[in-house]
């Protein structure tokens, strides 16, 4: 006689778990902070229902819309090089999953959180902090503007094609970046250079 079987539930925790062992701690994320907060925030709660099964494989998951939720070691990176304090007035450019903002909230001083649209339009200013949770081709000036001096800036920059985690600093009205480390991370296409012609 055949007995019915209910699908195996996912033991989140222990998923969890093997992120921060396999995929962060043996790519040299090891900040303390970085490890606390991902692993108290639940992946799975920011991925489509069909999606949580996979909140924690090692790659982007799709949302829809254009919108993913970057690779769990592309968020460990960038939350490392942030350095947030509690000091911070922090901005996050939101890549549609709200994961990254989870994770920076409790570790600086206020945080505020906008769409790609909502930050390039945005008129508030003086973060100390902006988190662009996506790879961009370029800053816009007006994004660039509502970074305080001596602020930072940490985001994917795409150059000829190659993905680079880099950390920006504004210095007597001047933003300059340090790549960090070539990562693949989705792209945000709000920050796209347009296309000219070209012959």
């Amino acid at each position: 006689m055949m007995t019915a079987t209910r699908p195996a539930t996912t033991d989140y925790a222990a998923a969890r778990r093997a992120m921060l062992d396999s995929q962060l701690r043996t790519s040299g994320v090891n900040e303390p902070f970085v490890l606390a907060r991902m692993k108290e925030v639940a992946r799975e709660d920011f991925v489509p229902e069909t999606m949580r099964g996979a909140a924690y494989m090692d790659r982007a998951i799709a949302l829809g819309e254009g919108r993913h939720l970057a690779a769990p070691l592309v968020q460990g990176k960038m939350l490392t090089e942030a350095r947030p304090h509690a000091g911070d007035d922090a901005l996050v450019v939101d890549g549609g999953s709200g994961y990254l903002a989870e994770l920076l909230r409790p570790l600086v001083g206020s945080l505020t959180v906008q769409s790609p649209e909502e930050a390039i339009k945005g008129r508030k200013g003086g973060f100390s902090l902006i988190v662009i949770d996506g790879a961009t081709e370029e800053i816009p000036a007006s994004l660039a503007k509502r970074l305080r001096d001596d602020g930072r800036i940490v985001t994917g920059l795409v150059t000829r094609g190659v993905t680079r985690l880099a950390v920006g600093r504004k210095v007597g009205g001047e933003l300059s970046f340090l790549p960090v480390a070539d990562i693949g991370m989705p792209i945000l296409a709000e920050f796209n250079v347009p296309k000219g012609w070209s012959f």
